[in-house]
């Protein structure tokens, strides 16, 4: 297979950044996005220019660092798929393929398609976590929770953090990423002690990063790679505003 790429090239964070167009061949269908990136690389370091700076680890959809816009949706063409997880055979022989980084003032490029997503790090510091003295691990069974309970505390915990939703919001919201880590605590027995700290500490750690308001149009929702739902939303805006009422 062979495609036409148009990716986004940017020195650093204060260079203006610009397209440029790339051409691969003989790609296998079966070639990962990410893996088809990499023969990119290979041949224009082989031609002595410089390669493609993107993100990755562990390439199997658990990190959330293959973070990129691809033909204007978020990790590319797949419903609950990573970039890392999206195979050429998704894309028609001969396409031209446009590849971004994430478009949120508060994702900064750092260069070429990396962005700086230390923004989500500093919303957990503010909360996303049990202080509390819990001493040794209880046996499992030891704290009783009720299965939905446990099964929607690990849906939410499911969000890599990716940035995907805040990428996709016409508004630039992290409310997805904020709701899952404050609901997969919020349900557990642990997480209730902190729970009206948690809520009104990452919130404003949110706003003051300069995330937008939700208008709740759920294409975070739909761009999530790890189907996170927007009901996830609902509960902290109750956690929240039960927080301000005790206040």
């Amino acid at each position: 297979m062979n495609f036409t790429l148009k990716i986004w090239r940017q020195k650093d964070a204060k260079s203006k950044g610009a397209f440029e167009t790339y051409n691969v061949s003989d790609i296998s269908e079966d070639t990962s996005f990410l893996e088809m990136l990499d023969i990119l690389n290979n041949d224009l370091i082989h031609a002595g220019k410089e390669p493609v700076a993107f993100d990755h680890d562990c390439r199997e959809g658990i990190c959330g660092m293959c973070s990129l816009h691809i033909d204007g949706t978020a990790h590319g063409p797949g419903q609950g798929a990573t970039t890392c997880q999206i195979y050429m055979r998704k894309f028609k022989d001969g396409a031209t393929i446009t590849i971004e980084p994430w478009r949120s003032a508060a994702f900064p490029v750092i260069k070429d398609l990396v962005v700086n997503r230390g923004a989500y790090d500093q919303i957990l510091q503010a909360g996303g976590f049990i202080s509390v003295r819990t001493n040794s691990v209880p046996d499992a069974n030891a704290i009783p929770i009720a299965k939905p309970d446990a099964d929607e505390s690990m849906d939410a915990a499911a969000c890599i953090g990716c940035g995907a939703c805040a990428a996709t919001c016409k508004n630039g919201s992290a409310m997805l990423f904020v709701a899952a880590r404050v609901s997969s605590l919020a349900k557990l027995p642990q997480g209730r002690v902190e729970g009206a700290r948690r809520a009104k500490a990452m919130v404003a750690k949110m706003d003051e990063l300069g995330f937008g308001n939700c208008t709740n149009t759920g294409a975070c929702q739909a761009e999530c790679p790890k189907n996170i739902s927007i009901a996830h939303i609902a509960r902290l805006n109750r956690e929240f505003l039960s927080a301000k009422l005790e206040d």
